[in-house]
């Protein structure tokens, strides 16, 4: 599986030239920040063909069962595919500095260790033993409601979403959507646009916002818009573990 999806050195070395000032500034400004081209055609392919591998996964959510919109999504099994399993290790430290700012600024005493494996532990180690890393599928007519992947008591406050398919290509529409409630003001929408093999990195709850009087919390959800056409499938890097 390492061939097929990739060589963890070739993730690393493309996350370590990303532009993180840029991303460390979008994400203070606006809750979300672009990560382009992170994966490659052929990864993004590989990862897609692991949806059919049932054995991969340890649920299987049918949205509009529950309400939460129309499509389905799969949560991945522990252990993790390769490059999955990286993309949590290799990401998790560049976010860890910028997570902790954050609760120093909203006043939050939880703080993460740098590295994602003593964090996993931290959640294990409180009930939280599920693998939250998830393959999203999308069909014509489908959408996911605004929400928040929360799953528990330890949460880290940023998490990954990777488009695996190609807008304008395999579907149209599907548009990744963030909403941003502040306190007595009307919301916030935002349209994250995003092509094949690209990572928004985004907040998952709450993020701090300047205010007169110091830094308050202003509150998240995101979503996908209504897919018009074809099949949109999407890999979300989610950093702690579920109940």
């Amino acid at each position: 599986m390492r061939a097929t999806l990739g060589s963890q050195e070739a993730i690393a070395e493309r996350i370590s030239g990303a532009d993180w000032h840029g991303i460390a500034h979008d994400l203070d400004s606006y809750g979300n920040a672009l990560l382009t081209q992170l994966l490659t055609p052929a990864e993004c392919q590989a990862l897609i063909a692991l949806y059919a591998c049932k054995d991969l996964f340890r649920s299987r959510v049918v949205m509009e069962r529950h309400g939460f919109g129309r499509g389905e999504y799969q949560y991945f099994s522990y252990p993790l595919p390769d490059l999955i399993g990286d993309l949590r290790q290799l990401l998790y430290p560049r976010l860890a500095p910028l997570a902790n700012r954050w609760h120093a600024s909203m006043h939050i005493d939880t703080r993460f260790p740098q590295q994602h494996a003593d964090f996993i532990a931290r959640c294990h180690g409180a009930g939280q033993l599920r693998p939250t890393p998830l393959m999203l599928q999308y069909g014509a007519g489908d959408y996911n409601c605004l929400h928040q992947d929360l799953y528990g008591e330890h949460v880290f406050p940023l998490q990954v979403a990777i488009l695996l398919s190609q807008p304008g290509q395999d579907f149209s529409g599907g548009e990744f959507v963030m909403t941003e409630q502040r306190p007595r003001m009307q919301s916030r929408a935002e349209v994250v646009p995003l092509t094949r093999g690209d990572a928004v990195i985004f907040a998952v709850h709450n993020r701090p916002l300047q205010g007169q009087r110091g830094a308050y919390r202003v509150n998240l959800r995101h979503g996908v818009s209504r897919i018009r056409s074809g099949t949109r499938h999407t890999l979300g890097v989610i950093f702690h573990d579920a109940q």
